[in-house]
């Protein structure tokens, strides 16, 4: 994995933040495009580090009949203060 590929989503995800949520059986990812864009890139270089340009969620791999589903809303948010 690049580093210095990951500190720039990472900075990217400074500026643009995501708001994560959770209740039993399900994950709420809520930002904007600009966040998703680098919430995207750093699942890549995390999971697809040893693949070229991208990779695949596999059953009994990545996903389990536990795991919570996922869900993503665009939204603009409030700015931390």
């Amino acid at each position: 994995m690049s580093y210095d590929l990951a500190i720039m989503a990472l900075e990217g995800l400074a500026k643009s933040p995501l708001r994560v949520s959770s209740t039993p059986g399900e994950v709420l990812f809520e930002g904007s495009p600009a966040s998703f864009k680098e919430l995207a890139r750093l699942f890549l270089l995390l999971g697809g580090a040893h693949l070229e340009e991208e990779f695949e969620l596999q059953p009994a791999v990545h996903i389990t009949a536990e795991s919570p589903r996922v869900r993503l809303r665009i939204a603009t948010l409030p700015r931390p203060s």
